[in-house]
């Protein structure tokens, strides 16, 4: 089923790069990730040419990337990313119609909460993966850390302040998967694929402990 398939690909990967570009530069941090070993991205809603982006990814790497729609914050929104393909969703917030888009159409759902208490309530609904937003970001990962200690089970996705060189910290604290902006977007699709096999390695290397 493709929940679990697209569910699968990005525990796998371990990291996604979050994306707000035009379809043209969207296309060169994807041939940059893929080399690089990260072969998932979320384009974000924030930008109107986002469908057209995503159908641009699809027409140039097929399968080899898996990418999802970030900033679906209604039914009306998910329903189109889902329409143009999109493989998974991804929220600062969680919204009970795209969780049930999301169900229906078998795509993972990752949305934002802002407490326990909330995230709850997300994952008892069927949400994927929970992103703690804003909080994750801006506490770091002895918040995660926190968090998972009662609630070992909770599958969370953080992507504030991600970075090459504090990736390793998140994962020991306990997240599944971390979603990175300016690391997988800035430079030429070299210095990305650059930066990509660095979080590939630093994620291999915490894996195989």
């Amino acid at each position: 089923m493709k929940k679990f398939e697209n569910t699968k690909r990005i525990l796998d990967s371990g990291a996604l790069a979050v994306v707000r570009a035009k379809p043209e530069r969207v296309l060169e941090i994807a041939e940059g990730i893929l080399k690089g070993g990260v072969p998932v991205m979320e384009i974000s809603y924030t930008n109107s040419d986002a469908p057209m982006a995503i159908d641009a990814v699809h027409q140039k790497f097929g399968d080899k990337l898996l990418v999802g729609a970030g900033t679906v914050n209604n039914g009306a929104t998910a329903k189109d990313a889902i329409s143009h393909g999109a493989g998974f969703i991804y929220s600062p917030i969680f919204d009970q119609d795209v969780m049930s888009l999301a169900n229906e159409y078998q795509i993972p759902y990752a949305p934002g909460c802002s407490t326990v208490t909330e995230a709850m309530h997300a994952l008892r609904a069927g949400a994927t993966f929970i992103k703690y937003f804003p909080y994750g970001g801006l506490l770091g990962p002895e918040i995660i850390k926190t968090i998972k200690t009662p609630i070992p089970d909770l599958p969370m996705l953080e992507s504030g302040g991600v970075n090459a060189s504090n990736i390793t910290a998140w994962f020991e604290a306990g997240v599944e998967v971390v979603g990175i902006g300016g690391a997988l977007s800035k430079g030429t699709p070299e210095d990305i694929a650059k930066s990509a096999s660095e979080i590939r390695a630093k994620i291999d290397a915490f894996r195989a402990k």
